[in-house]
């Protein structure tokens, strides 16, 4: 049976990567193939020298999105956290993938601000980075995605919950063994 794309999209700080280790953690206990590839890890290795431009951006999503989809031809549950701030290349790559489940981790951008440990948020908003998805440029939400996570509402473990009953809908064993 084919893997799944589950691809977390979402503003910095919204809980993409919390949220895709939890799911991790837990399908791995359930006995799946799953592999997870972080946006921030990926770009550091896979997609070193390019920059923010939007075709940058693009060309890193693009290879985020061919790896996760190869793995998950292969029968790995791929778990992708990456901001993908254009809705057109998430389509694009997401369209590739044998089966797929797209998922809007979202917060309002003051919540962002007041979880940002880094101070990343405050300085776009000052204006001293240029290029910050949500602040100076552009995020395009997910249409319509397959799930949409407020954190700001949600626990982590209810968002969990949420995650497992759409992959489960997906035919994905997701009962962790005894």
């Amino acid at each position: 049976m084919s893997g799944v794309v589950v691809w977390f999209t979402g503003l910095s700080g919204a809980g993409k990567t919390t949220l895709a280790k939890a799911l991790e953690v837990h399908l791995y206990e359930a006995g799946q193939k799953v592999e997870h590839l972080d946006g921030d890890v990926v770009r550091e290795h896979l997609s070193k020298g390019l920059g923010f431009s939007r075709e940058d951006r693009d060309t890193n999503i693009r290879r985020i999105g061919f790896v996760a989809n190869l793995l998950a031809k292969h029968g790995v549950i791929v778990l992708v956290s990456a901001i993908s701030p254009y809705r057109a290349t998430r389509e694009e790559v997401l369209s590739q993938a044998p089966r797929k489940l797209e998922v809007f981790v979202d917060a309002p951008l003051e919540v962002l601000v007041q979880r940002d440990v880094k101070g990343l948020y405050a300085r776009a908003l000052r204006g001293e980075i240029a290029n910050f998805t949500g602040v100076s440029d552009p995020y395009e939400p997910p249409l319509n995605p397959d799930l949409h996570l407020r954190t700001d509402q949600l626990s982590l473990q209810e968002s969990l919950d949420r995650l497992l009953g759409a992959l489960e809908r997906l035919g994905v064993e997701v009962r962790v063994r005894a």
